[in-house]
């Protein structure tokens, strides 16, 4: 362990952790929401040990926190540490304890937050903290980007600081932030730490269907609801094509080689077999199938519908919102097959996009990162994934900067990360944080 990764770092992270669960930063959407108490607590944390923080706001309360620390070498790129301080709703109600509490139980640390993402928030203040303590300073300048509106459009947040203020991030080339080198039990005794290379791209899509208004007990043809209904059911029907990126063929790789099974063909252009050799590898994977299934296609999952005032009354519009994920280079894929599947009596429309990312992984940045969890979890098997969902490196990417999903945990069996991720009873083992802590702190000097 570093002589500055000291019991007081370990200490603080834990309360940090408690501390910013304790600030109720809910964002309910559309635009409402108060990050800034969370936003002036991180800064008071920075300043207190000499680091400049800069409060950015586009709208009153929707505050951002940016602060550089000097490397020692200025002609190096920066490196960019960033997390959100929002969290989405919670219902007290449906809680084991109440969850802005922050309670430390159990040696676990409960609470809204406590996995997405105020955790690495906390990991981020302890070991910046710890440096100015200790006098330690970083090869290249480390940029801290603690951002509003993650968990809605980021237009508050990641893509106001990208719009409007790209200068505080000048230089930086890389990124790390949050979903990856979490601990996900095989089931066999295995420790994978998967490690975010790419992210799908999000389509959120409103359905608009059209139809002729008219009574309820009539002949109606046009009938928008049951337009609407059909398009819907399609969507939800329809078998994506594999679609597989660079980094989803190196996750499958790797853990095929880890299950000792044969090198799988991968290249194939013929849809039909690439699918079946996909589908064949993933049903041999257990456990771990799950880490890369959901990108290995292009999804679109209705959600929401909305469409009439009474019962003996056909509207004239009914409106279907929908959920739609696409891989780096299935975008117009994704598009085709929309306007194929909604049909001529169906509209549709984004209500929000983002690209899809993917980060390179036989480098040495992502080498880096592998020895990190290595050095502290020697029989850690390492492999990179594809996120799902999306998060802020999105919009960092417009700026140039290649986002890594690297907020380490080493969680005991049994523990469901994926599961903590707007769920209820958030929480974070204690002991998780502390090896998040050194772990994050040696990958941020060796970088």
């Amino acid at each position: 362990m570093a002589d500055h990764i000291d019991q007081q770092v370990l200490d603080e992270v834990v309360r940090y952790t408690s501390e910013l669960i304790q600030i109720d930063t809910t964002n309910p959407g559309g635009g409402e929401g108060n990050e800034r108490p969370a936003a002036e607590y991180v800064a008071e944390r920075l300043a207190e040990v000499g680091i400049e923080p800069t409060l950015l706001e586009r709208d009153p309360g929707r505050t951002n926190v940016v602060a550089r620390i000097p490397g020692t070498d200025p002609s190096a790129d920066a490196l960019l540490v960033h997390g959100h301080l929002d969290v989405v709703p919670a219902d007290p109600g449906e809680w084991s304890v109440h969850p802005f509490s922050g309670e430390i139980r159990d040696g676990v640390v409960w609470g809204r937050g406590a996995i997405d993402m105020k955790n690495m928030d906390a990991m981020m203040l302890s070991v910046v903290r710890a440096w100015a303590r200790s006098g330690v300073r970083p090869r290249r300048d480390v940029v801290l980007a603690y951002t509003a509106d993650e968990e809605d459009s980021a237009e508050w947040g990641s893509g106001f600081l990208t719009e409007r203020h790209a200068e505080f991030f000048e230089g930086c080339t890389e990124g790390l932030s949050e979903s990856g080198a979490f601990t996900f039990h095989t089931g066999d005794g295995r420790r994978l730490y998967p490690v975010a290379a790419g992210e799908r791209g999000t389509g959120w899509l409103k359905l608009t269907a059209h139809g002729r208004a008219g009574h309820g007990s009539k002949v109606n043809r046009e009938n928008a609801v049951s337009r609407l209904a059909a398009a819907v059911h399609r969507i939800d029907q329809h078998e994506w094509p594999v679609r597989l990126t660079p980094v989803v063929r190196a996750a499958l790789r790797e853990l095929a080689a880890l299950y000792g099974l044969d090198r799988p063909d991968l290249e194939s252009e013929d849809q039909a077999e690439l699918a079946h050799e996909v589908d064949l590898l993933l049903d041999k994977l257990g456990r771990a199938a799950s880490l890369v299934e959901p990108t290995v296609r292009n999804s679109a999952n209705p959600t929401m519908l909305d469409a009439g005032y009474k019962v003996n009354v056909i509207p004239g519009s009914a409106v279907g919102h929908v959920d739609g994920r696409m891989v780096p280079g299935g975008e117009q894929e994704f598009l085709d097959t929309l306007d194929r599947l909604t049909g001529p009596d169906v509209e549709w429309e984004f209500q929000h996009r983002e690209v899809p990312l993917q980060a390179s992984v036989d480098t040495p940045t992502f080498a880096v990162l592998r020895d990190s969890l290595h050095h502290f979890d020697p029989e850690a098997h390492v492999v990179p994934y594809c996120m799902s969902g999306g998060t802020d490196a999105k919009q960092f990417n417009r700026l140039g900067i290649e986002g890594y999903g690297f907020s380490p945990l080493r969680l005991p069996e049994g523990y469901d990360y994926q599961a903590m991720f707007h769920g209820v009873d958030e929480r974070v083992p204690v002991d998780a944080l502390h090896f998040g802590v050194r772990v994050l702190d040696r990958a941020m000097l060796a970088l």
